[in-house]
């Protein structure tokens, strides 16, 4: 999945990116900057992999904004002339492990 991060890092530095209503709702919701996003990717792991998502072939990306934010991002394949922003959202700590990389399972919780 490395090389999948490294293309997806690439388009997103030569803002070829375009962002769904649903990710520009979240954007402004939760106070979101593309910045971030920008940063998170940069710095970020694929974390989830749907090569069989609904609509086209996706994946989640967990990453860290420059003020350390966490953020995960949902994103299509690099194999579109834009990547798509799908979502994107701050993890929640009791669903996530410590660096929020793999869910938690339910027996975890205390």
């Amino acid at each position: 999945m490395s090389l999948l991060i490294e293309k997806i890092r690439q388009k997103i530095c030569d803002e070829q990116f375009e962002s769904s209503k649903h990710a520009v709702d979240q954007l402004i919701l939760r106070q979101v900057k593309v910045q971030e996003i920008r940063e998170a990717i940069a710095n970020g792991q694929v974390i989830e992999d749907y090569p069989n998502d609904k609509y086209s072939p996706s994946c989640l990306i967990s990453g860290l904004t420059q003020n350390q934010r966490p953020i995960h991002i949902q994103c299509s394949y690099p194999d579109r002339p834009l990547i798509k922003i799908i979502t994107l959202y701050e993890p929640d700590p009791r669903q996530w492990n410590d660096d929020f990389t793999k869910r938690r399972n339910n027996d975890d919780e205390s």
